[in-house]
């Protein structure tokens, strides 16, 4: 039997730092048509040197729960832990942009007390 869907994590991000992250849906494997039911989860990590270096680990880690995955898109984090803050911004070459609002809106139900604000910029 495949994991719950609510088992998964729904962000994993480096503690401090400024770094890549990717905004990807995990739903069930199969397809078996018709309304799936699915999360949307946000990964980020300094030790990626490209976005599909982070989609090349989770991938691998959802399949063996019973989960298909596709990436929505990324950008990049600069999470400061020390004052709270959470800048989301830039986009993906290889996946194009995330919607950093949705992003925004994940990251606030993991770091309740923090100012999470997202941008187009660039840098």
């Amino acid at each position: 039997m495949a994991a719950e869907l609510s088992a998964v994590p729904e962000v994993e991000l480096d503690a401090e730092g400024t770094f890549k992250y990717i905004l990807v849906r995990v739903q069930r494997g199969g397809g078996g048509g018709g309304s799936e039911e699915h999360r949307d989860i946000v990964r980020g990590t300094a030790a990626a040197e490209f976005h599909n270096h982070i989609f090349e680990k989770v991938n691998p880690e959802m399949e063996k729960l019973g989960f298909a995955c596709k990436c929505l898109g990324g950008g990049k984090i600069e999470h400061n832990s020390k004052d709270k803050k959470i800048r989301v911004f830039g986009l993906s070459t290889g996946y194009g942009k995330a919607d950093h609002a949705a992003t925004v809106e994940i990251l606030k139900r993991t770091y309740k007390d923090y100012q999470i604000t997202w941008s187009d910029d660039k840098k």
